[in-house]
């Protein structure tokens, strides 16, 4: 019972956080609220969530999508999507990988989209009818409960919110599920390399920014395994410097000059692999 308290409150936390980074990108604000959990306009999450869309990806969306990313990664350039896939997106937030993918798996295929955010559902649908993508849907729903049935999607794609989960094992489970036999994962996702300070673990502001909730890479590619998958691969895209970390850390009222030097290498950006056979 205390564990499922710990996990909705975590959950409420992640609702509001990122409810607010909604509201702010549809007041022309900016998101302000990625991973590492800044203030409304700080720049802190610029090594996590900067430059991650080349200019022909970030003209084919609407600007309001592009201004609400809030990933780590751009899974839609590495999944190999083609045309006539379903694809399903955890965690879509303001829609841009699921309008991306949309648009690679052409009118014979779909994307779906899966957020637990009221706000950024509205987002979502509010860029898909700006962007005219006729073959996308948004789904309110949790990531540990994903509301589509068995074998009916081709590739689950997630763009760092895996680790904002506090049941990682139920997502992967729900994410193998609803993958048709063959289909793929390819996620990008925060992941650990070495011993990180207790202090960050329990910080939930960090959490909720996906850096507390990381996993170590031999954890990740272990839960993968218990869930079915195989052909599990971490190939990192980006590689987290002491300097990177100190506005992470200032956001959470941390000692930044203690703790950066800590995680200097530790913290990585991933793209995840595997397949459900």
């Amino acid at each position: 019972m205390a564990n499922e308290t710990k996990l909705e409150t975590l959950a409420e936390q992640v609702r509001a956080r990122y409810g607010a980074a909604a509201a702010r990108v549809a007041e022309g604000a900016g998101a302000g609220a990625c991973c590492g959990s800044g203030a409304a306009g700080s720049a802190c999450c610029d090594p996590i969530s900067g430059n991650l869309y080349g200019a022909e990806q970030a003209g084919a969306v609407p600007a309001a999508a592009l201004a609400a990313s809030l990933g780590c990664g751009n899974p839609t350039a590495l999944a190999a999507l083609q045309a006539g896939e379903v694809v399903l997106d955890l965690g879509s937030g303001g829609g841009i990988d699921v309008l991306l993918s949309a648009r690679r798996v052409g009118p014979t295929g779909k994307a779906y989209g899966l957020d637990m955010t009221p706000e950024m559902l509205a987002l979502a649908r509010a860029n898909q009818r700006a962007a005219g993508v006729a073959n996308a849907e948004f789904l309110e729903g949790r990531l540990e409960a994903i509301p589509l049935p068995d074998n009916h999607v081709d590739v689950v794609i997630s763009n760092c919110v895996i680790n904002l989960a506090g049941d990682k094992d139920r997502v992967l489970a729900e994410a193998f599920r609803v993958l048709k036999p063959g289909g793929r994962l390819a996620v990008s996702d925060v992941v650990v390399r070495g011993a990180v300070a207790p202090e960050l673990r329990r910080n939930m502001e960090l959490w909720v920014g996906c850096i507390a909730g990381a996993l170590q890479e031999e954890e990740y590619t272990a839960k993968l395994a218990a869930a079915g998958f195989t052909a599990i691969s971490v190939e990192p895209t980006r590689i987290y410097r002491a300097e990177d970390a100190r506005a992470f850390l200032a956001s959470a009222r941390l000692d930044a000059d203690a703790l950066a030097p800590e995680l200097d290498g530790k913290f990585l950006s991933a793209f995840i692999r595997a397949r459900k056979p």
